[in-house]
């Protein structure tokens, strides 16, 4: 292998391992149709804890029985 191609080879490693850990994110937290889903749910019972994702997700699981029915799917959706 020339310096090149390790180099090469290198980068790629480095940028499937980039891109591995950002499917396991996406794939753990909530998508952008979920947060529109309870947006005005959480803005309504749980908005000391925007931006403190392990704490809202308490909280809307809390408060199920108040959410609307779309949050309320979500939050079945990831556990609650």
């Amino acid at each position: 292998m020339t310096k090149s191609t390790t180099i090469k080879s290198a980068a790629l490693a480095l940028a499937l391992v980039i891109a591995g850990i950002a499917q396991a994110s996406a794939e753990n937290g909530p998508t952008m149709q979920e947060k529109m889903a309870c947006r005005a749910d959480a803005e309504a019972f749980c908005s000391q804890f925007v931006g403190k994702g392990p704490q809202m997700r308490a909280c809307l699981e809390q408060n199920k029985a108040k959410l609307s029915t779309p949050c309320r799917q979500v939050v079945e959706s990831h556990g609650g």
